[in-house]
């Protein structure tokens, strides 16, 4: 059981729904202050793990997308929003 235990610790899981809890974070952030930030706004458990799980813990991040590469932008919707 150890063995999934570490794999499964092993393995960031984000979707828009948990990302969106770092939208209003202090950016630019330390894994440090995600996490705190991340824990002082009620964030769900599997933002804190997902943090948890960054290896390096001097680098600092402008935004989502150094975190989560595949993050989903505007320009990733076809949403025409001269129409409306």
């Amino acid at each position: 059981m150890q063995l999934n235990t570490a794999a499964k610790r092993n393995t960031m899981y984000w979707t828009l729904e948990l990302a969106s809890y770092l939208e209003d974070a202090p950016w630019p952030a330390t894994k440090d202050e995600l996490i705190d930030f991340a824990m002082r706004t009620g964030a769900p458990l599997e933002v804190v793990e997902n943090l948890q799980q960054i290896e390096d813990d001097e680098e600092v991040f402008d935004t989502i997308e150094d975190i989560w590469p595949d993050y989903p932008t505007k320009e990733d919707f076809f949403f025409n929003e001269d129409e409306y």
